[in-house]
């Protein structure tokens, strides 16, 4: 367990200083483009997501942790279901495109399969984490349920609720910067 919870913090530090880097380097080439403060803002969203990940990975296997079990359980099965429904979505398009369902199968590239890898070993790291915390515990279920069902509300909130009020404030613009 603690191999497993040490890998995914890793992971989680890992992807958050790519997005660092991006940000950094200006890796985009957005510069000040307007409409491309929106695109920052989601980056470093997914920086302090990442960073909370590796923060509840490493709680998980914590014997003194300063989060209660109420807490850390069900936001262990969120990491695991919002991963996990990403995972599921992105071999579901990476699927589609290869069968020629959407466009960009000839275009998939080895770094494109080694994302969908990469993120379903995350996927795996908080499943396996999350039920070897809920083992540990003699508690109800019904909070970690909640916590599942949270992945997907996070996936919403961050793929579509945000960007579409950055959008509306004039924050973020994807015309021009493909």
């Amino acid at each position: 367990m603690v191999a497993t919870a040490a890998l995914t913090a890793v992971w989680c530090v890992g992807f958050a200083t790519v997005n660092v880097v991006f940000e950094i380097t200006d890796h985009f080439a957005l510069g000040r483009a307007p409409g491309t403060v929106g695109l920052r803002v989601m980056d470093w969203l997914v920086v302090g997501l990442k960073l909370i990940g590796a923060a509840l990975a490493l709680l998980s296997i914590s014997r003194r942790s300063m989060v209660p079990p109420a807490l850390l359980s069900p936001a262990l099965w969120a990491a695991f279901g919002t991963l996990g429904l990403y995972e599921a979505g992105n071999l579901v398009e990476g699927l589609a495109m290869v069968l020629g369902l959407m466009p960009g199968g000839s275009e998939l590239r080895l770094i494109d399969v080694g994302y969908v890898v990469f993120f379903g070993l995350a996927a795996v790291g908080f499943g396996i984490l999350a039920v070897g915390y809920f083992r540990r515990l003699d508690r109800p279920r019904w909070p970690d349920l909640l916590g599942l069902a949270g992945g997907p509300l996070l996936i919403a909130v961050v793929l579509g609720v945000i960007p579409a009020i950055l959008t509306a404030g004039g924050l973020l613009s994807l015309d021009g910067l493909r």
